[in-house]
């Protein structure tokens, strides 16, 4: 069989977690439990950090998986339709490890007084801060339903979360919720507190009357002297999953033609490396990556799957990887040159 370099990054990001013994940190302590759970070897070149549906949780909190993720027709029995014990044996995850505290609802009772809080702004940044120093020009990816989902972020108009975005060193961005403050608070935000920080991108919101781009379809970035294209998705249902007020001058949808437009586009520009950075929810995601083809990675949100193992899908021009990066800031996702990683914020004995 002949597979390509890039093929064969793309397998090995499939099953990139399986191996990776986090039982055996379980009863270390603090230091040696934080190097066994994150000092993952450097993997290429280019490695890109996730995060996605925080909902504008800034504080560590208590967080139980659901028992229950239903997949219909051929969807059954496949990821991210996977919870429990089915999805720790799919994973190679081991019962009882921090790791099977992050991704399921079992013995949560008794894990949550052992493992504590999870995710956190402030926890946040210092595992991008390890992972960014140990990993030079890597950058932060975020999925979007950032801005909405506490009475801080309600009574500032989201400035809390977008100053901690700031922070927290947050590089490209696409967006959900957002939306709800409406058109002309998302575009003053996006225009002058991001400018020359963070980009917002979105390939498919288009004006309603000429079909001109709201916000810039992708952009490009050097890594280590490797051409990256950063796709933005925002959440294509907008305008009937929220009032259409709010987005009343803007079409939105998934849009895969001018998907595959900007893919070959960015390759035409020289882009070795093609990720969308997605908020369509994980079955879309997975629909998009067979039907267009040139996408390296396509690191999602919206339905809020931790997925511990990336799942690779086929199209005609080769092989896409797809993954998700849970909710409500308890995972950072990882994709380093083609393998996927997603580390669990598991705080330790923390009990405030």
């Amino acid at each position: 069989m002949n597979v390509t370099k890039r093929e064969f990054m793309q397998i090995i990001g499939a099953g990139s977690m399986a191996g990776l013994n986090m039982h055996a940190y379980a009863r270390s302590d603090s230091a040696t439990a934080s190097n066994g759970l994150y000092n993952i070897p450097k993997f290429g070149q280019v490695s890109f950090l996730h995060m996605t549906d925080c909902h504008a949780q800034l504080k560590p909190i208590y967080f139980r998986e659901p028992s229950v993720n239903l997949g219909i027709g051929n969807m059954k029995g496949n990821l991210p339709h996977l919870v429990g014990e089915h999805l720790l044996k799919t994973a190679g995850i081991r019962p009882g490890s921090a790791q099977a505290y992050g991704m399921s609802y079992l013995n949560f009772e008794t894990a949550a007084r052992r493992y504590g809080k999870v995710g956190g702004f402030a926890h946040l940044a210092t595992l991008v801060k390890r992972l960014k120093a140990s990993r030079p020009g890597a950058l932060l990816l975020d999925g979007g339903d950032t801005w909405q989902g506490s009475a801080t972020s309600l009574w500032t108009n989201a400035q809390d979360m977008v100053d901690a975005c700031k922070l927290l060193g947050v590089d490209v961005m696409t967006g959900h919720w957002e939306f709800t403050y409406g058109m002309d608070r998302v575009k003053e935000i996006v225009e002058k507190d991001f400018a020359g920080k963070i980009d917002f991108l979105a390939q498919n919101i288009k004006t309603q009357d000429f079909g001109d781009q709201v916000f810039k379809p992708y952009v490009m970035r050097e890594m280590n002297g490797v051409p990256c294209a950063i796709i933005g998705q925002a959440f294509p249902y907008t305008p009937i999953a929220n009032p259409r007020y709010m987005v009343a001058d803007w079409a939105f949808g998934i849009q895969d033609e001018n998907m595959q437009k900007m893919v070959d586009e960015a390759r035409a520009k020289g882009a070795q490396v093609v990720v969308v950075l997605s908020h369509n929810g994980m079955d879309v995601d997975l629909k998009m990556a067979s039907r267009v083809s040139g996408i390296d990675a396509i690191m999602g949100g919206h339905t809020h799957d931790g997925m511990p193992v990336a799942t690779l899908v086929s199209n005609k021009a080769g092989k896409t990887i797809v993954t998700n990066a849970g909710s409500n800031g308890k995972f950072l996702g990882a994709s380093l040159m083609g393998q996927t990683l997603l580390f669990a914020s598991v705080q330790g004995n923390n009990r405030r």
